[in-house]
């Protein structure tokens, strides 16, 4: 990780957007783009066509996707791309997020507000569910980026205030806080709280990982699936699950 590389990427793209669009208008994807520079400083190693499909970065060490939502768009290319080479998959998370407020209809712009909510690691499991099929494969891995961004939001929402229900306009990245790597089976028990007990239920995921219960669920099915837990029983109504200590790669 390098957090002043990572500073002038956010620097570079943010005043490049602010050239093409205009003073206080940001472009499309920062964060994307951002991404893509950090990771890949050779823009010449930008968007390669692989066969029907573009990658975001061809290189030396195979291919990264960056990835910053809705994980069901990959499952084409990852088809693809995984019987070529390694594919390294870029999904960053806010850390610590700050919103800004766009109000259209007047032009105003709401100074930044902490949210309450403090990201984790663990809200990988609901994108990696939608490429469950591709986590096993020998050249598939992962790259989970927690960042702190600030996040602007449009008054479009169908509440009184015009916020639940309202529609992202952009996020900017502010600093880099951590890189976790996945890059084999065993990698995924750093997706798995440090305190879990070695025999543990979706409850016990659920309250150590501030997930709710669904994602929890979620969370086991991925580790279940990839070998680093086991199901070994029930305790109550739920399953109970077994850390697996055995090494065994994909």
């Amino acid at each position: 990780m390098n957090k002043q590389r990572f500073l002038e990427c956010c620097e570079m793209i943010i005043n490049s957007n602010r050239e093409k669009c205009g003073i206080g208008t940001l472009g499309e994807k920062t964060l994307h783009a951002v991404l893509k520079h950090y990771f890949e400083p050779y823009t010449a190693n930008h968007e390669v066509r692989m066969g029907s499909f573009v990658a975001d970065i061809v290189g030396e060490n195979g291919i990264v996707e960056i990835q910053t939502g809705n994980f069901n768009k990959l499952r084409k290319k990852l088809e693809t791309f995984l019987e070529v080479t390694t594919v390294t998959v870029v999904y960053p998370i806010p850390s610590t997020k700050w919103i800004v407020w766009i109000d259209d209809s007047t032009g105003e712009v709401t100074d930044k507000r902490k949210s309450t909510k403090k990201g984790s690691p663990y809200e990988a499991f609901f994108e990696l569910y939608k490429i469950k099929s591709f986590l096993t494969h020998h050249n598939f891995r992962l790259c989970i980026v927690m960042i702190d961004i600030i996040e602007y939001r449009k008054l479009d929402g169908w509440s009184e205030d015009r916020k639940k229900g309202s529609s992202r306009y952009e996020r900017i990245p502010v600093e880099i806080i951590d890189e976790i790597y996945i890059d084999n089976k065993w990698d995924f028990e750093k997706l798995i709280p440090q305190d879990m007990p070695k025999n543990f239920t979706s409850k016990d995921f659920k309250k150590l990982s501030a997930l709710n219960l669904k994602k929890a669920q979620t969370a086991m099915n991925i580790l279940q699936y990839v070998g680093v837990i086991k199901q070994i029983g029930k305790d109550g109504r739920l399953h109970l699950y077994e850390k697996q200590a055995e090494y065994v790669t994909f």
